[in-house]
C-alpha cells in the first residue's frame, strides 16, 4: 500500500470528525453519527482506490451507508484494492453529551487482512508492546493482571485496567480490584482505550478488559498492530441470528479465540484517527471564526511510523464543511 494513501485517509477521518463535531453537546447522537457517515462517505469518493467496507456501520439491510460489503473509492478507479474498517464516530453518545474521547477512525489493509466480523459483541483483552505475549483471554482475570504486571516490571498495585462501565462487567471489575490493581471506567470508546495501552508514559492505561463491539475490536487490533501491541478477541453473539451471520462471514467456530494476527494481519496496515471531542488520545475539533482545527494520528505497521497532524481548515475554501 502506497505510503501516501495514509495521508489520504487522514482527510477522511478529518471530514467525519468535522461533521460530527457540529453536533457536539446538542444531545442528538443519531444526527452526530449521520453527519460523520455523510462526511466520511463523501471524502472516500475522492480517493483513487478500489475499496470494500469489511467493518462498517452495520450490515446492508440495517445501514443506509458505509455498510459491510459496500464498495467505496473514486468511481471507475483502477487503484489499489483495499479492505476498509471504519467507525465514522466512535462515541456517538460521548459527542451528543459533550463528553471526552470521541474519535473518527479508519483502518485499511490489502484484501483479506481483516477479520470479517458481524456487528455483534466481542470479549477483548489488549495491551501495549511492553506486555506483548503476556495475555491469555481464557485465563482468569487475576492471572492476566499479574502476568501483565510482571512483564511490565511493575507492582500489581501500579497497574491500571480500562473497562467499559457496564453491568455485564461486574465480575471483571471485582476480580481486578481484588488484585489491588486500579480501574479506569469509561462510558464508551474502547478503540481509543485499547490504543491508549500502547502510549506510556503519556497514558497511564496498561490493559483493556471486557466485552464491547466486535467491529471496534478489529479496529483496535489494526491500531495495535501498527504500535506493536497485543490483543485477543472472542465473539460473544447475543442470539442465534448473530451466530448464523457470523457463519456466513466465515466464522465457523463461534468460540474461537482470535489472535491479533487473525483480527488484523499486521504486515501492511494503515490506521488513522481524528479527535471529535477532547480526550487523552487526541484533541477534539476546535471551531474558529473562519473554520476549524483538527488533531489526528496516522500509523503504518510496515514502518512503525506514527505521525500526529494538526490541521487548520478554512471553510470558505472547503464549502463541504
Amino acid at each position: 500500500m502506497d505510503r501516501n494513501m495514509a495521508l489520504e485517509f487522514v482527510r477522511v477521518t478529518e471530514a467525519a470528525a468535522l461533521g460530527a463535531a457540529k453536533w457536539m453537546g446538542l444531545g442528538n447522537d443519531k444526527a452526530a453519527d449521520q453527519a460523520a457517515v455523510d462526511y466520511m462517505r463523501k471524502a472516500f469518493s475522492s480517493i483513487a482506490f478500489d475499496g470494500t467496507v469489511v467493518i462498517g456501520e452495520g450490515e446492508r439491510d440495517e445501514a443506509p451507508m458505509l455498510y459491510i460489503g459496500e464498495k467505496i473509492g473514486r468511481t471507475g478507479c483502477q487503484g489499489p484494492k483495499l479492505d476498509i474498517a471504519i467507525d465514522p464516530l466512535e462515541g456517538t453518545t460521548l459527542t451528543a453529551q459533550g463528553r471526552p474521547n470521541a474519535i473518527s477512525v479508519v483502518a485499511a489493509a490489502p484484501r483479506g487482512h481483516f477479520l470479517n466480523a458481524p456487528d455483534t459483541y466481542m470479549k477483548k483483552i489488549a495491551v501495549g508492546p511492553c506486555a506483548k505475549g503476556a495475555i491469555d483471554i481464557n485465563a482468569p482475570v487475576k492471572d492476566n493482571v499479574k502476568a501483565v504486571a510482571k512483564k511490565l516490571g511493575k507492582d500489581v498495585k501500579s497497574i491500571t485496567v480500562v473497562i467499559l462501565d457496564r453491568p455485564r462487567h461486574a465480575d471483571i471489575i471485582r476480580d481486578v480490584r481484588e488484585t489491588g490493581a486500579r480501574i479506569y471506567l469509561i462510558q464508551d470508546g474502547d478503540v481509543a482505550a485499547a490504543v491508549a495501552t500502547a502510549f506510556p508514559p503519556d497514558s497511564e492505561i496498561d490493559m483493556l478488559l471486557g466485552i464491547g463491539g466486535a467491529p471496534e475490536g478489529v479496529l483496535a487490533a489494526a491500531a495495535l498492530q501498527c504500535l506493536g501491541g497485543d490483543m485477543q478477541g472472542q465473539l460473544k453473539p447475543r442470539n442465534d441470528e448473530e451466530i448464523k451471520r457470523a457463519a456466513k462471514m466465515g466464522v465457523k467456530n463461534i468460540d474461537k479465540v482470535f489472535t491479533i494476527d487473525e483480527l488484523a494481519k499486521g504486515e501492511d496496515i494503515m490506521f488513522a484517527a481524528t479527535g471529535v471531542t477532547n480526550g487523552s488520545f487526541l484533541k477534539g475539533v476546535k471551531f474558529t471564526a473562519t473554520g476549524a482545527m483538527t488533531h489526528s494520528v496516522v500509523m503504518r505497521s510496515k514502518t512503525g511510523t506514527i505521525r500526529y497532524i494538526e490541521a487548520l481548515h478554512k471553510f470558505e475554501k472547503k464549502p463541504v464543511y
